[in-house]
């Protein structure tokens, strides 16, 4: 089995770490991919050295945005125009162990699973672990609603399950309401209890920003998810102590 994979890459002022990312990509043992990078800056002072690292790769494409329209938003204009059965989304400072899409593909082919994610390492900006997030071996709609325990970078899913559903307009928890909104189509949505990616955190990134993810996630649960704003308030704290926990104990 050799499908296509299409990698989704939004890119917004990640120079210091965007090569270690390209070379995981490149390392991967599985070969058939095609990388689709959405500019997303309007400032362009590094858009010469993302086509200088990306120019001698094949099958490679540079979609460059008018404004600055967020990641989830990129992500779309990404989805849009992969051509391949089986999506990977990476962030432009996170990396993959060689084998990700390799061992993905073969786990969803025998399990019969179109969403799968694997277990990460938490980074720092010098390449230092700081912890491995786990993955439940299932993630069902119930789950997701108390924990986001699905790291975007170690996501594989079949494209044909985004042509309905989108990320939608926020600027974090993007990923979160999607996987929300697909499991409670029942999707099947299974985890590989390996390491096979690493989640850079930064200081300055949209992630760690503490402020903006509280307010995202009370929209997730008031505004998309129709819930009251006392339910959507108990769930914003549960949901920020299991992040804590998670990172932090």
């Amino acid at each position: 089995m050799n499908p296509l994979i299409s990698i989704i890459i939004p890119y917004y002022k990640k120079k210091k770490f965007f090569k270690s990312t390209i070379k995981s990509v490149l390392k991967q043992t599985h070969k058939n991919f095609e990388i689709i990078l959405i500019y997303d800056d309007i400032d362009k002072a590094e858009l010469p050295f993302i086509k200088l690292t990306l120019k001698k790769i094949k099958n490679v494409k540079i979609i460059i945005n008018k404004k600055n329209f967020g990641a989830g938003y990129s992500r779309n204009i990404g989805i849009k125009k992969s051509k391949g059965r089986l999506i990977s989304f990476l962030d432009s400072d996170d990396t993959w162990h060689k084998d990700k899409l390799k061992k993905q593909i073969k786990f969803m082919k025998v399990n019969k699973v179109d969403f799968s994610y694997t277990d990460y390492s938490i980074i720092d900006k010098n390449e230092k672990k700081i912890k491995i997030i786990r993955a439940p071996k299932i993630m069902t709609y119930r789950n997701l609603l108390f924990s986001c325990d699905i790291g975007l970078s170690t996501v594989m899913i079949n494209s044909r399950l985004l042509k309905k559903e989108k990320f939608p307009n926020l600027k974090t928890k993007e990923d979160y309401l999607l996987w929300i909104k697909l499991s409670k189509k029942k999707i099947k949505m299974w985890g590989i209890n390996e390491t096979l990616a690493s989640w850079r955190q930064t200081n300055n990134s949209l992630s760690s920003s503490i402020i903006q993810k509280l307010k995202d996630a009370f929209l997730v649960y008031s505004h998309h998810l129709k819930f009251s704003f006392l339910k959507s308030l108990i769930l914003v704290f549960l949901l920020s102590v299991n992040s804590l926990t998670k990172k932090y104990l």
